[in-house]
């Protein structure tokens, strides 16, 4: 059983398994979710016996630093863990004047096929445990020293493909006995998996939704997303509407910014048209080019010019900072170069 992706009472009825005094399972859990530890060997203030039966019969997930690159521009963190079935897995530490943000992955490659992502490029390998998704912040709290105050769950995978594992750890991420970070400081994408957008809308979390749009049209968004091959963007829409009703909460919409693809006049026009009159915010993307791909990022020219059109038309649009652009800054493209050195292997899904 995988310990660290138990809650509270759960980790409770486990110890009175062991014989032990219901008190251990909340050291148990500082120690995994506050203190951090790497091991049970650190936990200095549980008897050395129930160490040991711990260890005899629960799996402690730890995370292996394999690489970190930093960036020179913004000081930016990318990490290769290694997880302990030999896999592995990027992370981002990003530093802004609201506090530290970690992006985090929920899965081991991907199946949804984006044609500008580098993360989609060898598959899906397997969903992540919620302790392994939580071991990402942790590991990178140990080694910058640093705490982190936003989550983004938007590295490689799709998370709504991983839902139980994504719900689960919500939970754990802004439980008060733990991290207990704001569920306004997390953040899910999507490219769109309508049903469990409103599966996760009934929840009722007041987590921020971000959806993947990079589309105005159906036609455009099936061009660039496979995934729009299910569902029709309208239908998607009214998703991100439905989550707003339910949660109150105002949706993300992120738009990646392809030169000569995505970024025309008439596009802006559609997008304006598709969104007007939701409670949202469109943050855009100029793309982050990847070596397998021939799509190259808008010019700074037409990025200004398509936020100014939503601006006019009354939604509000930003262009996204970008962060680690020196170091291999798109999803994906860490552990795809080190797959391709021979250092990695990589092993293609479905």
């Amino acid at each position: 059983m995988d310990i660290k992706s138990l809650s509270l009472d759960e980790l409770k009825t486990e110890i009175g398994k062991l014989g032990e005094k219901p008190y251990r399972a909340k050291q148990l859990y500082e120690w995994m979710h506050v203190k951090l530890a790497r091991s049970y060997d650190e936990m200095t203030n549980l008897p050395k016996s129930l160490r040991e039966k711990l260890a005899e019969n629960y799996e402690y997930t730890s995370l292996k630093e394999v690489t970190v690159q930093t960036s020179k521009l913004d000081g930016t963190r990318k990490f290769l863990f290694e997880l302990p079935d030999g896999n592995f897995v990027e992370s981002v530490w990003m530093q802004y004047h609201h506090g530290n943000s970690v992006c985090i992955s929920s899965q081991v490659g991907c199946r949804m096929g984006c044609r500008f992502c580098a993360s989609t490029l060898d598959g899906l390998e397997r969903n992540l445990t919620p302790s392994e998704m939580l071991e990402q912040i942790y590991a990178i709290s140990r080694s910058t020293g640093e705490r982190v105050s936003n989550v983004v769950v938007m590295g490689t995978g799709e998370p709504l493909d991983n839902y139980d594992n994504l719900l689960r750890f919500i939970q754990m991420v802004t439980d008060e006995n733990g991290l207990n970070i704001s569920q306004r400081n997390v953040t899910v994408s999507t490219c769109g998996i309508v049903e469990n957008m409103k599966r996760l809308a009934d929840e009722r979390l007041q987590i921020t939704l971000a959806l993947s749009l990079h589309g105005s049209t159906q036609a455009k968004r099936q061009e660039l997303m496979p995934i729009a091959g299910k569902y029709e963007i309208d239908e998607v829409i009214d998703a991100c509407r439905y989550y707003f009703d339910r949660t109150g909460r105002r949706v993300t919409f992120e738009y990646s910014l392809v030169g000569g693809v995505n970024d025309t006049d008439e596009d802006a026009e559609n997008l304006c048209s598709l969104v007007g009159g939701l409670n949202c915010h469109v943050n855009l993307i100029p793309v982050n080019p990847i070596r397998e791909r021939d799509y190259v990022e808008s010019e700074r020219r037409n990025v200004l010019n398509f936020q100014h059109k939503l601006e006019k038309r009354h939604i509000n649009a930003t262009v996204r900072r970008e962060m680690g652009r020196d170091i291999d800054g798109a999803c994906g493209q860490l552990r795809r170069r080190h797959a391709k050195s021979g250092q990695l292997e990589i092993c293609p899904g479905d």
